[in-house]
């Protein structure tokens, strides 16, 4: 099987291997830091998360990813227990804790907390909710930046919302696994997901663009993560007087794109070089992707200043 490497791919760091992690407000080596099998996230991907990075020494883009956090716990009425900024003390706390100041990732992790029994009745959680954080250094492979990534369309589609809202940033992902597995098995690196109706919905685990005649497309949006880098991005593009669209596209669409990318907190952007076998533009990093990605780390940084 071909070398595959995909966006969360991360330059090795030996300091992770004594990272601290933070579990309800304790701290616990990496190795001994456990939850309990009770736990509901554990039982029933009960629970909502965020990843987060920490650059020069702040948190970038800190209130959408907050905001997305409790709109998420309210829409599967999951009680946080902490306010915002009690949530920001612990990112806070957990990266001081471990010496940590840039190049660094971090999930943060909330469920409804431990069971009395194994079942999905959350009227049986027990002691309000678990909160975990792992802070971890992790630099992306330049080589997956600079290279790209090929993808593979997934038979798995992205479901609609009255079945699983996929703008919740939720723990149950099983079905984005699956797409991810048939991707990996058909020798990409990662899954192209459709929604019910056939048009393109995003990636399994970041959000996708085609470059076409020097517009940017994506999404709708309504089958896919409500993505903090993807919303950047759109803003960006206005900002820089780059025609955006949030619209319904099909695969052929995608074959014929100029260019192609995709986005997530951790790699930021990251070029796409093929699709289904289908060599996307010149199979490389395009211009506009690259002119992007430049905004994109200007935002980082300028966010990072603000705190916010």
């Amino acid at each position: 099987m071909p070398d595959q490497r995909g966006t969360h791919e991360a330059l090795p760091d030996r300091r992770n291997e004594s990272v601290l992690v933070y579990i309800n407000g304790e701290f616990y080596p990496r190795d001994e830091a456990k939850i309990s099998v009770f736990d509901s996230g554990f039982l029933v991907g009960d629970g909502v998360w965020e990843g987060i990075r920490l650059h020069d020494g702040a948190f970038a883009f800190l209130d959408a990813h907050l905001d997305r956090l409790f709109e998420g716990a309210k829409a599967i009425d999951l009680e946080v227990g902490k306010t915002r900024e009690e949530l920001t003390g612990a990112l806070r706390e957990t990266v001081q804790t471990n010496g940590m100041t840039t190049g660094v990732h971090l999930r943060l992790m909330v469920t409804r907390g431990d069971k009395k029994t194994p079942s999905q009745d959350p009227r049986l959680a027990l002691g309000g909710p678990n909160i975990v954080i792992i802070a971890e250094h992790k630099v992306v492979d330049p080589e997956v930046k600079q290279a790209g990534v090929n993808l593979f369309t997934s038979t798995v589609r992205r479901p609609p919302p009255d079945t699983l809202d996929q703008k919740l940033n939720c723990h149950s992902k099983l079905h984005e696994v699956v797409a991810l597995v048939q991707a990996i098995r058909a020798g990409a690196d990662e899954a192209l997901m459709l929604d019910p109706t056939g048009a393109v919905a995003t990636c399994n685990a970041t959000n996708f663009f085609i470059v076409r005649r020097g517009e940017v497309w994506t999404s709708t949006g309504q089958y896919s993560l409500n993505g903090i880098t993807r919303r950047i991005v759109i803003e960006l593009c206005t900002a820089h007087d780059i025609p955006v669209f949030e619209r319904a596209f099909s695969l052929t669409d995608v074959y014929g794109a100029d260019e192609a990318f995709v986005t997530g907190t951790f790699g930021g952007i990251t070029p796409v070089r093929s699709v289904d076998g289908r060599e996307i533009g010149a199979g490389k990093r395009g211009g506009l992707t690259a002119r992007l990605d430049v905004h994109y780390k200007e935002a980082v940084a300028r966010a990072a200043l603000e705190g916010t």
